[in-house]
């Protein structure tokens, strides 16, 4: 029987790390915010000066943008963990 120092510790984060965390992830949700609304912006601004009846750049450039994104972010979480 091992004692309770035989089994391996997991170091605990203290509150700057974990304060510098939220604040980095905080500052993606800023970040994919604002490409959301340049994309959205971009789109609708290319949808009226082609005088299209269906907003085809508005949801391409959403697409585009939010699979930007999802590849964005699982490569910054793979990389931290």
């Amino acid at each position: 029987m091992g004692t309770a120092s035989d089994k391996p510790s997991k170091r605990k984060a203290s509150k700057s790390e974990q304060f510098s965390s939220y604040v980095r992830f905080s500052g993606l949700a800023f970040q994919m915010a604002a490409i959301l609304g340049i994309c959205t912006i971009g789109g609708v601004y290319l949808d009226r000066s082609l005088e299209l009846k269906f907003p085809v750049f508005t949801i391409s450039l959403l697409i585009i943008a939010l699979v930007g994104i999802i590849y964005w972010l699982i490569r910054i979480t793979s990389n931290n963990s």
